[in-house]
């Protein structure tokens, strides 16, 4: 093809990101400026909770009993410690006293009692050394958060001849939120550098790799000033911070790496430079929005689920999907614009190799499939059988653990065991009789005489499972009973006494909250909206592999290969994190469960991972089978072409979520280093692996489809435009799988980038 017929290729779209580059870099730099202004403090307003279902049953509960009951829901825990003197000594009585006189006079601080007003039982610890101050601070997380900030000092440390320690579930979700924005910071200075390093091994050019982080950066700020905004209108999860870090660099470095090796093969080729960004737009650009939308698909389908920590992260993961991609398709095209051929200078090869050029991670010979990704696709394909079997079997064996999963509650061991807060919960847990943390709430609505509420309290209390009722304490036409299980807070026996007590008969409506109760509402709320979730992300995957190939087999598969892609991720989470093997070695807290709402985000987050890298490989195995349509020889063409960029782009993304996972909070580090190894799996065990010795199965009906789903492709479907003239010659390009979908042998440019 000749020049001319190339330069009369720029779309609009080229033109437009391409006419005044200066002036484009300008108004991102601006816009980016703005964005640190807007996001700036934007961790401070987020919240460390939201596994609850606001519309269930417990949450009414919690909140009714919060306004006629404040000291029926403390969340605030002094615990007192008496030394060698004993909670019961009357001096020690007289200070425990006075501080409980102070905290009941700061702002903001309600419901307060102590062991030394009520001797209650639970308050004191059984040997005596220590007993409880227990109080509410009341308003928003944020308030709570800032009213513990300002009398945590007061009242912490030495007072007297008392030793006091604050805890409580605000004292928890305060200092977690603290501990993961400190981690947040240390895992950007151990990913930004490490980046920075493999892209250059990557690109051998320091200007090259400079641009892929660039990329990150403005995701980042620019998600963190969305989320800013969000705060405004309602709750997000501080964990989202940590999902916005990951993608923003991890997608940046995908999206950038192929449009960056694509450009550098356009110049190699001898091409000018505006003509090379409109080729490069038109192929690694097209593949690259294509890709987004699938990664946002898989993020955006946890927004039919009630929890905001789950919502949380599809807020953030569609804003940073989103602008990773505008950034790479508008400020990158515009930055290679400007830089041209220096896009290779400060080539850092040179100090290793004496100038010589360096292959592209990929490239093969001139067919483009005798490289050693060729080679390998051309073993898998010999013994197709036997690496689909060996394969999906293995994969399924590292996924069993997860057939014993338990479902459980973030509390305190999330924290690292120094952790103040921690401290005191482990205190009270071992200490203090009748486990008072895990007991569970009875609320009363509608009056009833005493004879009515004994008799109700005398039979909750012979259920098997409880082992103490208190209470009632009557205000009006509300009262409440404190029924204490005999198990743990939150095993299998408490959840199904939560279950118990919403079906016990009372004269009046009953309600039921605390730890367990509220999981047993999480749990339903998941299993009730899990299927919609599914079915959103299936279809639509579906529908969009289905426009990229024009194939009926190839999405089937391409949905099931990615779901057992994710396999050895959810066996590895219940054997390291539930079961507590290599606990030591990580340096948490087994709990003998797993967070309910894990699993669900850990899956939409790898399966639009896993399918971001299975874009890539597709469209350049469709490209080739196009071109030529051999089917074997498109499958072993599209693997070298895009093994080794797919593999570099998994250790960079694995290099960061590792990074995220050094946090000392466990359902950090759970997401950090459960999507590294899903992401390493997809890419080194499916993608090489798996996905050439199915595609060998099925053979030339991979492509198949029927007369009005073709058509309806031909009319809808994505295409390349087939532009490149070693494309129409049956070349090579050496993009390492950036020239993105291809359908029609290239016949037609339907999108017009």
């Amino acid at each position: 093809m000749s020049e001319v017929n190339r330069g009369s290729r720029v779309g609009g779209w080229t033109r437009f990101v391409t006419a005044r580059p200066r002036l484009s870099l300008l108004a991102a730099l601006v816009i980016t400026a703005l964005a640190v202004f807007a996001g700036s403090g934007v961790g401070d307003r987020m919240g460390s909770g939201g596994w609850e279902d606001p519309a269930a049953s417990s949450t009414y509960a919690t909140k009714a009993l919060e306004r006629e009951f404040p000291a029926s829901q403390p969340n605030l825990l002094l615990l007192v410690d008496a030394g060698g003197n004993g909670v019961d000594d009357p001096a020690v009585a007289a200070e425990a006293r006075r501080l409980t006189e102070r905290l009941a006079a700061e702002d903001g601080v309600v419901g307060v009692g102590s062991y030394w007003q009520t001797r209650a039982p639970a308050l004191r610890a059984e040997d005596g050394g220590e007993a409880l101050i227990a109080a509410r601070i009341v308003g928003t997380e944020k308030e709570a958060g800032e009213t513990l900030e300002r009398i945590a000092p007061e009242f912490r440390g030495t007072q007297g001849s008392l030793d006091v320690s604050v805890g409580g579930p605000v004292a928890v979700r305060h200092e977690m939120q603290a501990i993961i924005q400190e981690d947040l910071l240390r895992a950007e200075l151990i990913a930004l550098p490490v980046t920075l390093v493999l892209l250059v091994m990557v690109f051998g050019s320091a200007i090259a790799a400079l641009l892929p982080l660039g990329i990150g950066i403005v995701a980042i700020l620019g998600t963190n000033a969305v989320l800013r905004g969000i705060t405004e209108i309602t709750d997000v999860s501080v964990f989202a911070q940590n999902l916005t870090t990951a993608l923003g660099l991890g997608l940046a470095v995908d999206y950038a790496l192929f449009i960056v090796r694509r450009f550098r093969e356009e110049l190699a080729e001898g091409v000018d430079v505006r003509d090379a960004v409109g080729t490069t737009l038109r192929t690694a650009g097209r593949t690259v929005l294509f890709s987004a939308l699938t990664v946002a698909v898989s993020l955006a389908a946890m927004m039919v689920f009630p929890q905001y920590f789950l919502r949380s992260f599809a807020y953030a993961g569609i804003a940073v999907v989103l602008l990773a991609a505008a950034a790479a398709l508008i400020l990158l095209p515009a930055a290679l614009m400007l830089l041209g051929h220096r896009v290779n200078s400060l080539d850092l090869r040179r100090l290793f190799g004496k100038g010589r050029k360096k292959p592209v991670p990929g490239d093969g010979t001139a067919d483009g499939t005798s490289g050693g990704w060729g080679r390998t696709a051309a073993l898998v394909m010999r013994r197709a059988p036997l690496f689909a079997v060996a394969t999906a079997t293995g994969l399924v064996l590292l996924g069993l653990p997860f057939l014993g999963v338990k479902f459980g509650t973030a509390d305190d061991r999330q924290l690292p065991s120094s952790a103040e807060a921690r401290v005191v919960q482990e205190d009270i847990r071992s200490g203090f009789p009748g486990s008072p943390g895990g007991g569970l709430e009875v609320l009363g609505e509608g009056g009833a005489t005493a004879a009515e509420y004994a008799d109700y309290r005398d039979r909750v209390a012979a259920l098997p499972d409880v082992l103490r009722v208190d209470g009632p304490v009557v205000s009006g036409d509300h009262a409440y009973f404190t029924v204490l299980p005999r198990g743990e807070a939150v095993d299998q026996n408490t959840q199904r006494l939560v279950r118990e007590l919403r079906a016990e008969p009372a004269a009046f409506d009953t309600s039921v909250t605390g730890t367990a109760a509220v999981l047993v509402d999480s749990k339903d709320a998941i299993g009730d909206r899990l299927p919609l979730a599914a079915g959103i992300i299936i279809v639509v995957t579906l529908l969009l592999v289905f426009l990229l190939t024009g194939s009926v087999l190839i999405p089937i598969q391409a949905v099931a290969l990615n779901a057992l892609s994710l396999t050895a991720m959810f066996g590895a989470v219940v054997w390291v994190f539930q079961d507590g093997h290599l606990s030591g070695f990580l340096g948490f807290t087994p709990t003998g469960d797993i967070e309910t709402t894990l699993p669900v985000l850990m899956f939409c987050v790898a399966f639009g991972l896993s399918m971001d890298y299975g874009v890539f490989l597709i469209s350049r195995i469709k490209e080739e089978y196009d071109r030529g349509g051999d089917h074997e020889r498109s499958v072993i063409f599209g693997l070298q072409r895009t093994g080794g960029l797919i593999t570099a782009a998994a250790v960079i993304l694995a290099v960061v979520m590792v990074a995220i996972g050094t946090s000392r909070v466990t359902n950090t580090m759970m997401l950090g280093l459960g999507i590294a190894l899903a992401v390493v799996m997809d890419a080194m065990v499916v993608r090489s692996l798996l996905v050439p010795a199915v595609m060998k199965l099925t053979g030339r009906a991979t492509w198949w489809a029927p007369g009005p789903l073709r058509r309806f492709h031909d009319r809808f479907g994505v295409s390349e435009g087939g532009s490149h003239p070693a494309a129409l010659a049956g070349g090579t390009d050496g993009t390492g799988g950036s020239d993105g979908a291809v359908s029609g042998a290239g016949e037609r440019d339907k999108v017009g980038v």
